[in-house]
């Protein structure tokens, strides 16, 4: 359905990560290796990245393919951060929203994707959506079922909860309410990545001190990289990386 990626550590131009290496996010728009759901990924795209000595990090998102906006290479070779997140989408129902439906969504210090499809979509998560107060609903950025995710994750991050833990109770309770969606979900908050493998595929590269990266898939052929078994929530800084199994919602 989408691809996507999140990255911590020294700080580099936007297109080191996202365009330079041979498999790019920039390539897999057109040309991914790991996708099991669609093959283009023509829908919209965007990049989160955060400024120094700034919590609240900037956007650049578009409703056409990454590969058709000149733009982007020119902000990507000169934009530098120590963190990023960034999408390319393949949309549910084309053209809904455009723009706005594209990831990262944003809300404070964080930035958030998803990857997948909610089963039986909205009818399926009419119940968590009347859970949410009239105003968040109002708010949603998009009319597709990645803002109601995120508008799910977002109530727990400004309960208190942590990344891994906001992630891993949404999926719980969207499972639970959709058996059979698939549920990808990339957060940061400038300083951690926390993602979920969930019916899709989730990669992690990890060197300690210098930087820590989760993905859909591997930007290139560095046999570091490994793949999160499905149904496991991953989180990552810069100093280390951790997997914890998720379970499957009772039926």
């Amino acid at each position: 359905m989408c691809r996507h990626i999140a990255y911590t550590g020294a700080t580099l131009a936007l297109g080191e990560v996202l365009i330079t290496p041979e498999h790019a996010l920039y390539r897999q728009s057109w040309e991914p290796r790991h996708q099991r759901y669609g093959t283009v990924n023509a829908d919209g795209f965007g990049v989160g990245w955060y400024a120094e000595g700034d919590p609240v990090p900037g956007r650049y998102r578009r409703g056409g393919p990454i590969w058709a906006d000149q733009g982007f290479t020119d902000l990507a070779r000169v934009v530098r951060s120590g963190t990023l997140l960034a999408a390319v989408r393949d949309a549910t129902e084309p053209g809904a929203d455009g723009e706005a439906a594209a990831a990262p969504f944003a809300s404070g210090p964080w930035l958030f994707s998803h990857n997948g499809a909610v089963r039986d979509w909205p009818g399926s998560l009419a119940p968590l959506a009347a859970s949410l107060p009239p105003e968040e609903l109002l708010s949603l950025a998009a009319r597709n079922d990645s803002a109601l995710v995120w508008a799910l994750v977002l109530r727990r991050l400004r309960e208190g909860d942590g990344l891994g833990q906001a992630l891993a109770d949404t999926v719980s309770d969207v499972a639970a309410a959709a058996p059979r969606s698939r549920l990808n979900l990339l957060l940061t908050d400038g300083r951690t990545i926390a993602g979920t493998a969930w019916g899709d595929t989730l990669w992690y590269l990890a060197e300690p001190g210098r930087r820590a990266v989760v993905a859909s898939e591997p930007y290139d052929n560095d046999p570091r990289w490994c793949e999160a078994p499905d149904h496991t929530l991953v989180v990552a800084d810069r100093t280390d990386v951790s997997l914890t199994p998720l379970k499957e919602p009772p039926a």
